[in-house]
């Protein structure tokens, strides 16, 4: 306050209130987005929860009730449990197979030795991958381990993957993939560390929820906890908590150590936000709606019969003793039970006036559809995709599909970069070292080792709702230029284009020589004659 408004303030009270007043209104004048997003004043705004702040306090900071709601609603939402299946079995399915296609135009050698090559390295991937002598724990091959760490990113955020060795007779390989759970990756003790400290004679400059971090802010290291943290109170008791320091590449060799599998929304942020998040509440209350119908609906249908009576009666009721395999609650004496054309008895001059509760409401499937389709335009799944209904025109399921291979695709393009390559790369690696693949100049220069490692990740074949249009418009944009023959075939098959002309160039060579045999046999009467006559011998 200046001088004046302390003058105005001694000579006239009231108007040095109303100017206070007025240039109060004015400095809350608002401009751009604060006069809509942004605003503060207006009614329909003063409600929101807008407060926020870092991605560590945003996102890391909530992972623990993020991560266990949602697996909750996945065993226990039907709608979350399709939504998280549906995108494991379109974008994974029986996983992503490698295609090698090795740079043969910069390693100087012919397309006919890089098909040799390409298919020597496929025989020798397979001897590894089809085995679940990949998983180091000797559950799953390779294929379905790609299902269990997408599984398990879609619904806790993020997946772990360690890349161990481990000597094993009769097998080829020493890698091993090991699969952790999110929760396992945590700070020590469950602590966050902020600034420097030292921990176990090491100094750490900080450690968010198990990612260690240097002063630039770069990963270094990975802290994994021996047991998993909500592991049962028994267990724990017996076991101390100890956690291992899993450092993020090797030293000597620069090889990755550890997979951490998430996509990043924000700058700085270093564990995933589940699939499910930003639709847990929706999801909770339809799933509490549903239940609440369902439950309505089966009360409703046990119809059940009160009778009074004028004078006390000692004999017993008629109806009143359900038998005991119908009863839900057979220990609770107090409970009285509906059940389908049951009668209960009653106390003189009780009465009882029935309800009708119309369930289910009239208007449950309308509601449920707008809620799900505003979840599936946040899940990138579209509702005819998720209620795996297409009841809509053509045009409109294609569309819906359309749209949603591309989501599938973008996801699929990340998982193959993120887990298939870095496994595929060690593993040839190893082959390499071990002499089981020939690769000159491997392991001296990288871009040899970058031309030979070239892969494709072909994932599951798209839907197709009317396949030999989908026939006619592969022709037509390989005939264009548009595409290629390889890439329409792993993208409506899932398969390979020169594998199958390699099969198919069998195949004709087989049935030519059918063909010429049948031939022959037609040509000759004496043939016609034996095999008529072993026919009717027979």
């Amino acid at each position: 306050m200046g001088f004046m408004d302390h003058l105005l303030a001694t000579l006239s009270p009231e108007r040095a209130v109303k100017t206070a007043a007025a240039r109060m209104a004015i400095q809350t004048l608002n401009s751009g987005y604060g006069n809509y997003g942004a605003n503060l004043h207006k009614k329909s705004m003063r409600g929101w929860m807008w407060h926020g702040g870092d991605s560590k306090r945003d996102i890391e900071d909530n992972l623990r009730v993020m991560r266990e709601r949602s697996r909750d609603a996945y065993m226990g939402v039907p709608l979350a449990t399709g939504a998280i299946k549906t995108m494991r079995t379109n974008v994974i399915c029986g996983g992503l197979t490698p295609t090698p296609q090795i740079d043969n135009e910069f390693l100087g050698i012919s397309d006919e030795e890089a098909q040799k090559v390409n298919a020597q390295i496929m025989r020798e991937f397979s001897l590894w991958a089809d085995k679940p002598t990949c998983d180091a724990d000797r559950i799953d091959n390779f294929y379905m381990l790609q299902q269990l760490a997408f599984t398990g990113f879609l619904m806790n955020g993020d997946a772990l993957a360690v890349l161990q060795n481990k000597r094993t007779p009769n097998v080829p390989y020493d890698l091993r993939v090991r699969i952790v759970e999110a929760d396992r990756l945590c700070s020590p003790a469950f602590t966050d560390i902020d600034s420097p400290r030292e921990i176990d004679g090491r100094l750490v400059q900080r450690i968010t929820q198990g990612v260690e971090t240097d002063a630039d802010g770069m990963v270094v290291a990975y802290w994994i906890c021996d047991r998993h943290p909500l592991a049962s109170a028994t267990t724990a008791t017996l076991t101390a908590d100890h956690w291992t320091r899993v450092e993020a590449y090797g030293k000597k060799t620069g090889r990755q150590n550890v997979l951490l599998l998430l996509q990043r929304e924000r700058a700085g942020q270093l564990r995933g936000v589940p699939l499910l998040a930003p639709v847990l509440e929706s999801l909770k209350q339809l799933g509490r709606f549903t239940d609440a119908e369902l439950t309505a609906a089966v009360i409703s249908a046990m119809f059940t019969v009160f009778i009074t009576k004028e004078d006390q009666s000692s004999e017993i009721p008629l109806g009143e003793m359900l038998p005991q395999e119908v009863q839900v609650d057979t220990p609770d004496k107090t409970s009285v039970e509906l059940a389908p054309g049951a009668f209960i008895d009653l106390n003189p001059g009780e009465k009882v006036e029935f309800a009708d509760p119309k369930h289910p409401a009239t208007g449950f499937e309308s509601f449920m559809n707008a809620i799900v389709k505003q979840m599936a335009a946040a899940l990138e799944i579209p509702s005819e995709v998720l209620y795996k209904q297409f009841s809509t025109s053509y045009s409109a399921a294609r569309g819906a599909l359309n749209e949603y291979w591309r989501t599938c695709g973008m996801h699929r393009d990340w998982f193959a970069d993120n887990f298939c390559r870095p496994i595929y790369e060690a593993w040839f690696c190893e082959a390499v070292q071990r002499g089981r693949i020939k690769a000159p100049g491997f392991l001296e220069n990288p871009a040899i080792a970058a031309a030979y490692m070239q892969c494709a990740w072909n994932g599951p074949a798209r839907t197709n709702l009317n396949p030999k249009d989908e026939v006619e418009a592969a022709k037509m944009r390989v005939d264009c230029g548009f595409s290629t023959a390889e890439q329409e075939t792993a993208q409506m098959t899932g398969g390979s284009y020169a594998a199958n002309m390699r099969l198919r160039k069998g195949e004709a060579a087989m049935k030519k020589e059918v063909d010429d045999i049948a031939g022959t046999q037609t040509q000759n009467p004496a043939a016609q004659r034996a095999v008529g006559g072993s026919s009717e011998n027979r």
